[in-house]
């Protein structure tokens, strides 16, 4: 049996709740905010690619980069579906070299928790620092420290959703999925079921590795890997007057702007 991630479809479906391009239009917002109008735009782990999609739908020159061959044909498959120009690179986000820079980079949905160790950020954040225009930014998408630090979580560990009349119900974690407190780790055990019209009714399960992040560890990676300094963070998609502060109670991501120093 397949895992999550070698089924790009079913996963797209489980993230359909996200509002890519009301996403994509933030991000864009803050790239105004901070003087810059991208013209090329990288995402990293970009699994489906739809954010990469969502770029270049705007007009951007977009690239998209992502470790699973299946994930990388899937994502090819759709933006030539959707008649939009998409570069799709298999590569891995610590070691990828593209020989070019990108005016806008973007790492969502917290892909950076597949980063086990700090040698592996500090990698990646040089690799991302290294294909950054002057003046560029890289945005990343983080789970806030909240979801394994509080006794309130920001987000939930299961929900359902429903798209073209197929239905999925997820689980991404259960209780007792415990977090290593040495190695910040632990082993989510997803269960995806799939039914509706259109769909064969089936299951998929998964386990997968998650290391935890928090905000300090975030500030050491930057510092370590040298290049790149916080232009901004926020805890939620908002612009403007509707940004809202990582520390705001009503945060739920840990999403952070960075700028070559």
């Amino acid at each position: 049996m397949s895992g999550v991630y070698d089924d790009p479809w079913a996963y797209e479906l489980a993230c359909s709740f996200r509002d890519v391009p009301a996403e994509v239009e933030v991000l864009l917002g803050w790239c105004a905010e901070q003087g810059l109008a991208p013209r090329t735009a990288l995402e990293l782990a970009a699994g489906p690619a739809e954010h990469a999609r969502e770029f270049a739908r705007r007009g951007l020159a977009a690239t998209a980069l992502d470790l699973n061959p299946r994930m990388c044909a899937y994502a090819a498959r759709e933006a030539e579906k959707a008649g939009v120009a998409l570069e799709v690179v298999e590569g891995d986000m610590t070691r990828f070299a593209l020989g070019r820079r990108f005016d806008l980079i973007a790492t969502m949905l917290d892909s950076t928790s597949h980063l086990m160790t700090l040698d592996a950020f500090v990698a990646h954040l040089r690799r991302a620092a290294a294909h950054l225009s002057p003046g560029g930014l890289y945005v990343v998408e983080m789970s806030h420290p909240r979801d394994r630090l509080g006794d309130d979580p920001s987000v939930s560990t299961g929900w359902t959703v429903e798209r073209d009349g197929v239905r999925a119900s997820v689980r991404w974690g259960e209780p007792s999925d415990r977090l290593d407190p040495v190695t910040q780790i632990a082993d989510d055990h997803v269960t995806m079921t799939i039914t509706g019209e259109g769909a064969e009714s089936r299951v998929v399960r998964d386990v997968v590795p998650y290391r935890f992040w928090t905000a300090t560890e975030l500030d050491a990676a930057i510092r370590l890997a040298g290049g790149l300094e916080v232009a901004a963070q926020y805890g939620d998609f908002g612009a403007g007057e509707d940004a809202v502060p990582l520390a705001d109670p009503e945060a739920w991501r840990m999403i952070t702007l960075l700028r070559p120093r």
